[in-house]
């Protein structure tokens, strides 16, 4: 009877996905008969463009992290209703995560980054994992923990974290200082193929012209980039859904590559901070132009890790409707390359699940 792992990816962006996906694709190299069940909000053609393995897939969501605006603002007042209302009904939500995955029979749970499967897999007595660069308990904290009503939440999400056997934290990744069970991991990310000779063929691209691909994680976000100043010898890679009709941009996704492909073979990426993004752009080797996230508490830790391992620079959203853009980007190219940092998280990730359903 070949083992059976029950993953949870929470689709709060696609960042979680690009944690996970290297992880199982190195744990289906070494365990070809894995049995694999993957519960996402993400669709099935999503998923499937970044798992490698055959696996049955529960379309849902278990988690909702932080109700959103847009890409880089939360919702504050929405989200504090939602974990209040969660909360209201924890105990029967709890049971009934323990009577499914009791029904489903996994032999490990393993979560990124939810925690109410955590707290079913403890009702039904499965070994369980987390893992993720950040966890929703400390981000509660940090933002509606001065609030009255928030500690009882708190504690019962810091339960269900505390519950699972190990949480992997993923480097980078803020402090989770309030949870025992951590196990350090290396930067997981996938590599991409270099692919800018046939993509710069594709686009009739001239010998000297830059790609700059614009990529923010699965967000709905509507830039100004009309407003953009043209810059000669550059192009923008825009996601399809904008509808831009703009000579220097053109829609990334009628491509057709792969996003890791694409990511590898543009000059730079413009995008805010996440994991997946940072660490695939940096393991990869191009250069990051990011646009900081207004009361993010997890971007200070991926920003400093990206700063040591990869050509990256700031902009604000003033800047990108200016002749600064233009500065920046030149800034970005001049900078000295540093020694691309291996990820060699997914196969330490892949050796700890492995260890585990052998038991």
């Amino acid at each position: 009877m070949p083992a059976h792992l029950f993953v949870d990816i929470s689709s709060h962006g696609l960042g979680h996905l690009a944690q996970v996906a290297p992880i199982l694709n190195e744990l289906g190299h070494a365990r070809p008969d894995l049995r694999l069940t993957v519960r996402s909000g993400l669709s099935n053609g999503i998923l499937r463009a970044r798992l490698s393995s055959a696996f049955a897939h529960i379309q849902e969501c278990s988690d909702f992290g932080f109700v959103m605006l847009d890409a880089v603002r939360i919702d504050h007042a929405r989200t504090a209703a939602v974990y209040r209302e969660q909360h209201d009904h924890w105990k029967q939500l709890v049971a009934s995560e323990t009577e499914r995955l009791s029904r489903l029979k996994p032999d490990l749970v393993l979560s990124d980054v939810a925690y109410l499967p955590l707290a079913g897999a403890a009702g039904a007595g499965i070994p369980s994992l987390a893992m993720c660069s950040l966890n929703w308990a400390e981000l509660f904290a940090y933002f509606f923990g001065d609030q009255p009503w928030a500690g009882p939440i708190y504690q019962e999400m810091l339960s269900a974290y505390c519950g699972a056997d190990r949480f992997l934290r993923l480097t980078p990744a803020m402090p989770m200082i309030d949870l025992p069970n951590l196990q350090n991991i290396a930067p997981v990310a996938a590599l991409g193929r270099d692919c800018r000779l046939s993509l710069h063929e594709r686009l009739d691209c001239r010998p000297d012209e830059k790609l700059v691909l614009i990529a923010f994680g699965g967000f709905e976000i509507q830039l100004p980039v009309e407003r953009w100043p043209s810059i000669e010898g550059v192009r923008w890679l825009v996601p399809e859904s904008w509808g831009v009709k703009k000579k220097d941009m053109v829609a990334f996704e009628p491509l057709g590559l792969h996003f890791t492909d694409l990511l590898r073979s543009v000059d730079a990426v413009f995008t805010k901070p996440g994991y997946g993004i940072f660490t695939e752009a940096a393991c990869n080797g191009t250069p990051v132009l990011y646009l900081r996230r207004d009361d993010w508490p997890e971007q200070g830790c991926l920003i400093d890790w990206l700063q040591r391992n990869a050509r990256c620079r700031e902009i604000d959203e003033a800047g990108l409707v200016s002749d600064r853009v233009k500065v920046v980007l030149d800034q970005l190219w001049k900078q000295v390359k540093p020694a691309l940092p291996i990820p060699a998280g997914a196969k330490e990730a892949a050796l700890v699940i492995a260890g585990m359903l052998a038991n």
